[in-house]
């Protein structure tokens, strides 16, 4: 799988069983995001060949794959599961590195893999289907789910263990085969993955890595005929594109995409659990979460209480290196998301938001080798400014003053994305009128707008997604078509709709 070049391991793609270079020998450097002095590794730069080759071999691996009785996949995916329990704090620690998260936050992340390839094993045995009564005499009606091919599975940065978990795990208990490609800017802890997959036993051409660029790999994956799914998780600007590319071959595809949340703080709510709710659904992964907390609106008769107290626990984050046991809040991923950062700072600097913490990249001393931004609070935010409207995905929260809960709710679905919502209300009626009225796909009652479960759908409304879900087992309903079967044992001819006596 690897070998050594200069200072760092070189890391191979995986396909039709082999760990093997890109065709072309090329590769790229992935950096720790909080020291780019430390080298992770060289990996496969690969290209349309190597995506082809990969293709292929998922292919030919179909034709065995899909008659394998799917208890007999769960039981691979179970020895899976087990081995991630074992490798847990090991594949959190390489996750931190490269990803720069948090250690506490990387161990979540691993643990969520965990659980769905757990979730989905269980699945092996509950593929049900219907039964139903004919409307003619002496025929058996059901329905049966069936493995539909080739996945392509193209993930970001940010859960770089999990989502791979959420896309790769339903698609192969349901018989299909897989490729894989991981974001370049985290390649290590998808191979991890995979490498576990491996080992417990998914034959060759059943899962398939390639590493590289979305121009080449993506497009190729896109493109390819023989790629009957596409299942991406990524900005909205990118969705666009994939969808538009896959259209003409008729992909099924699913597209997890952007998020523009909010916590609706109410008058009557509990403001220290609020805030609570709010530093982590704000900071949790530096705000580089599809379902981060960018937007907090407070009713006005406690608003300045909660500023008060919001921002003074933004300002004793610790920022710093993930592997720090005592830090809080880890570096950008990447210094083109730390300048996406500081740019909306300065959007919101000129729409005449008011500063109230943070607002600078930290790049002097221990964060010199980094990319580091201070958390940062914007208040007395119009709804329509450019920071409340637009996803950063960064450590930047705009919070937003309101006078009444219809106010609340226009502001909150005020947006063209539709991901997740929170209500800090101990209002019983008012908790339930914002699950019915809050136009998303994910909603919480006195809980921050992260912290989805396996064993429950996930994804969005509006621009966030295309009607799909990821996890529980609505998965299932991505990675898999449905067949009607009708049995005549009359032994004459039914007409149905005709022969109604």
């Amino acid at each position: 799988m690897t070998m050594s070049q200069g200072s760092g391991p070189i890391y191979h793609n995986f396909i039709n069983g082999e760990w093997v270079p890109a065709a072309s020998g090329e590769v790229f450097e992935n950096r720790n995001p909080a020291n780019t002095e430390d080298l992770v590794g060289y990996f496969a730069k690969s290209a349309r060949t190597d995506a082809e080759r990969a293709i292929a071999a998922a292919t030919r691996a179909f034709d065995h794959w899909r008659l394998v009785p799917a208890p007999k996949r769960a039981e691979i995916l179970y020895r899976a599961g087990q081995m991630l329990v074992d490798r847990k704090e090991r594949l959190a620690r390489e996750m931190t590195r490269e990803m720069g998260k948090v250690l506490e936050e990387a161990r979540g992340d691993v643990q969520e893999a965990i659980d769905m390839t757990f979730f989905m094993a269980g699945e092996g045995r509950r593929q049900h289907g219907q039964t139903a009564p004919s409307e003619l005499r002496d025929k058996f009606a059901m329905s049966i789910r069936q493995p539909i091919g080739v996945c392509a599975v193209i993930t970001p940065w940010n859960f770089p263990m999990a989502i791979p978990s959420w896309k790769i795990l339903p698609a192969l208990v349901c018989g299909n085969t897989v490729v894989l490609k991981p974001a370049t800017l985290t390649p290590l802890s998808a191979l991890n993955f995979v490498k576990v997959l491996e080992e417990a036993g998914v034959p060759p051409g059943v899962v398939n890595l390639v590493t590289g660029g979305g121009g080449d790999v993506g497009n190729t994956l896109l493109e390819a005929s023989a790629v009957n799914v596409v299942s991406f998780t990524g900005s909205t600007e990118v969705g666009r594109t994939v969808s538009t590319k896959a259209a003409p071959s008729f992909k099924k595809v699913h597209l997890e995409m952007g998020g523009k949340n909010i916590i609706v703080v109410m008058d009557d709510a509990d403001l220290e659990l609020a805030v609570d709710g709010c530093v982590w659904g704000g900071f949790g992964t530096t705000g580089q979460r599809c379902t981060a907390a960018s937007r907090v609106a407070v009713h006005r008769a406690v608003y300045q209480a909660f500023v008060d107290r919001y921002t003074a626990r933004v300002r004793e984050l610790k920022v710093g290196d993930g592997l720090d046991a005592s830090v809080q809040m880890g570096p950008s991923v990447s210094r083109g998301q730390l300048e996406t950062v500081m740019q909306y700072v300065g959007i919101g600097k000129g729409e005449g938001a008011t500063l109230a913490c943070g607002g600078h990249a930290l790049d002097k001393g221990a964060y010199a080798k980094g990319f580091f931004h201070e958390p940062t609070v914007f208040t007395d935010v119009h709804p329509q400014m450019r920071i409340a409207q637009e996803e950063i995905f960064g450590p930047v929260v705009s919070v937003i003053p309101f006078d009444s809960f219809d106010e609340a709710v226009a502001i909150a679905n005020g947006v063209e994305y539709g991901l997740s919502a929170s209500i800090y209300t101990r209002d019983i009626n008012l908790a339930f009128r914002a699950m019915r009225d809050l136009h998303t796909g994910l909603f919480y009652v006195n809980a921050p707008t992260i912290g989805a479960e396996v064993h429950l759908p996930f994804g969005g409304t509006k621009n966030t997604g295309n009607g799909h879900r990821e996890a529980g087992e609505a998965a299932l309903d991505v990675f898999s078509e449905w067949k009607s079967i009708y049995v005549d044992f009359s032994g004459r001819l039914q007409r149905a709709q005709i022969d109604t006596e």
